[in-house]
């Protein structure tokens, strides 16, 4: 006999400016439902999770959840003020019998210490105390709202393994495909108002929503088939008649209204890529290449040769370095040994993660043209700024919308239109799948799939790797990188084990050859870990990750300097701004110092960690 459901939405509708958001939504939570919720951005799936958790009253409907039944709602933005340890955030989410030791241990896996003070964590940090409090109660119900987002490799695939041994039902939403693939096993799709269920994992969503959408076409084609015989009859049926058939006046009208109510679904983005002239056949050859920051070795005598065509991605945990080999085998940053030799022709296009190069103030009018007109080039072709926004799904009132106001989806969008609307033949995308839903994920992958020339990448998402790379290069520790063909499951396969979780050491068995390793015959007691084994603190791994790109700043700043003040005339020219370059000079070597310094302390501790 099946158990009553813990969680009931019944007849849910919400409005918002004139248009439903939701009609008549109906959605059932059951013990032991693995649910995933699915729909385009802006399709109101955060807020059918808000309604479920009690958070949003809906204008019409019904909520119930059973007596008793507990239900913990990760936001995307948490709350930490008013707390003063992310432990005491943690803490005040359990219930009076809930295991406080639970809390302490989730704030460790998730590279927090407990003691972090809320008001100094950075997004991601905050991302991370949020899960630990949803988690740490064990609740009956689950409802996250994208629990992936701010986490590397090792910590989603940690949290997968997390969430299948809990007993607790979960509803999900997420734009990780790999994720809901291993996670659901029926599937909500919010589409246009309607909320629609299919008691099947996701991997068999794309099929079904196809398969919804063609019936749809074929209902809209019978639809516009009988308005046009009624409308034959109305101009041709009446001309013997004395007067129409009043009774068909009437359905020919209903048949015109429910064709207008009918709501399409909406389009797609539209890529196309403003391809440059070839490049050479060799875009990137890399020969033992090396770089070094204070004692640590971030690439160590790194080969490889990337051909025109080629599609590589780049995998590691946070702090592995991504970014700068990344940056080397570009040419952004210059090698402490070795030798970059880039490619001839080379028309090179990045896509930032951070949205760096978006001004906040700017309006989408002007972040597409930058600021010129009203004209964008595209693939050689001339196109109004409104005709290219719609190519992207922003709609004309949009245009004088300053980007502060759109949505992280919607910036998402805009750094891929600016970014192929630039002529290229190289494409560094870092972290290109940030806040993208799954349609444009799709039309993303086929961008790249069509695209003539190079692309270089880095991701955290499995199932997006594995769709466009034709190598992986990991990061194996102690600056070794090591490139495999294929995709990341192909990745896998090679090497034995995905993206290592945080604190874990490589597994002899799996080691590559060159690489030092303990010996296989450990005394039985080197096994046993102590039970108040030191870790590394997330701050003190971000700082390990950070400090490099600092130092780095920070030397090119003094080099500045030094240029100006190398200058025989500076002085006599300029005493006062000689004398302010000089103080300038002073106070970068001092902060130069002392990151080098804290640098050596965090590396010290890795070393004696890891030696545990």
């Amino acid at each position: 006999m099946a158990l009553p459901p813990l969680l009931t939405l019944q007849s849910i509708r919400l409005t918002f400016g004139g248009t439903a958001l939701f009609e008549d939504a109906e959605m059932t939570v059951a013990p032991g439902d693995r649910l995933c919720l699915v729909g385009r951005n802006g399709s109101g799936k955060s807020t059918l999770l808000k309604i479920a958790a009690g958070m949003v009253e809906a204008d019409d409907g019904r909520r119930f959840v059973q007596p008793g039944a507990t239900v913990r709602y990760l936001p995307q933005e948490p709350d930490l003020s008013g707390f003063s340890t992310t432990l005491a955030y943690v803490e005040a989410g359990l219930a009076p019998g809930d295991d406080h030791y639970r809390a302490q241990y989730l704030l460790g896996e998730l590279g927090l210490t407990g003691e972090e003070s809320p008001d100094q964590l950075s997004g991601g940090e905050a991302r991370r105390a949020a899960l630990a409090r949803v988690l740490a109660p064990v609740p009956d119900i689950l409802l996250l709202d994208e629990p992936t987002n701010h986490l590397d490799l090792p910590a989603i695939e940690w949290l997968e393994e997390e969430l299948s041994s809990m007993r607790s039902a979960l509803v999900l939403i997420s734009h990780d495909r790999r994720f809901l693939q291993d996670l659901a096993r029926s599937t909500l799709w919010l589409d246009r108002g309607t909320l629609r269920r299919m008691d099947q994992g996701f991997a068999n969503f794309e099929t079904w929503r196809d398969e919804v959408l063609e019936q749809e076409e074929r209902d809209r084609h019978k639809l516009d088939r009988k308005i046009v015989a009624e409308e034959h009859w109305v101009r041709y049926g009446v001309t013997a008649r004395r007067k129409r058939n009043m009774g068909r006046m009437r359905a020919l009208a209903d048949l015109r209204s429910q064709r207008r109510d009918q709501r399409k679904s909406q389009g797609n983005v539209k890529f196309v890529a403003s391809e440059g002239e070839t490049s050479g056949k060799e875009v990137v050859k890399a020969e033992e290449i090396s770089k070094t920051y204070g004692d640590r070795t971030i690439v160590d005598t790194f080969s490889t040769i990337i051909q025109r065509g080629d599609r590589i991605g780049i995998i590691g945990p946070n702090g592995a370095g991504k970014t700068t080999l990344l940056n080397l085998l570009t040419g952004t940053l210059a090698p402490d040994s070795g030798k970059i030799k880039l490619g001839t022709n080379l028309l090179k296009v990045t896509l930032d993660q951070r949205r760096a190069s978006l001004d906040p103030s700017w309006s989408l009018r002007e972040a597409l043209t930058d600021g010129r007109g009203d004209k964008v080039e595209v693939g050689g072709v001339t196109k109004h700024v409104v005709a290219y926004m719609k190519d992207f799904l922003f709609t004309p009132e949009q245009a004088g919308t300053p980007i502060s106001a759109l949505s992280g989806g919607e910036r998402g969008r805009l750094m891929l239109a600016r970014a192929l609307a630039t002529p290229s033949n190289l494409l560094v995308l870092d972290e290109p799948t940030n806040d993208l839903d799954l349609e444009t994920l799709d039309l993303l992958q086929e961008l790249i799939a069509d695209y003539a020339g190079t692309v270089i990448l880095v991701s955290h998402d499995r199932d997006f790797l594995d769709r466009v790379a034709t190598s992986v290069i990991a990061g194996e520790g102690d600056g070794s990188w090591i490139e495999y063909a294929g995709g990341y499951s192909d990745m896998v396969a090679q090497r034995g084990h995905g993206v290592r979780a945080r604190g874990d050491t490589p597994a002899p068995a799996t080691a590559k050859a060159g690489k030092t390793e303990k010996p296989q015959t450990q005394p039985q007691t080197d096994t046993r870990a102590p039970a108040t084994k030191r870790k590394l603190s997330f701050k003190e791994k971000h700082a390990l990750e950070t400090l490099p790109g600092e130092m780095e700043r920070l030397q090119a700043d003094i080099d500045a300097r030094r240029r100006k003040m190398s200058d025989p005339a500076f002085y006599s020219r300029d005493p006062d701004g000689f004398s302010k370059v000089t103080a300038e000079l002073e106070t970068l070597e001092n902060e130069l110092e002392a990151a080098e310094e804290r640098w050596l302390e965090l590396e010290m501790l890795r070393e004696e960690v890891e030696a545990r």
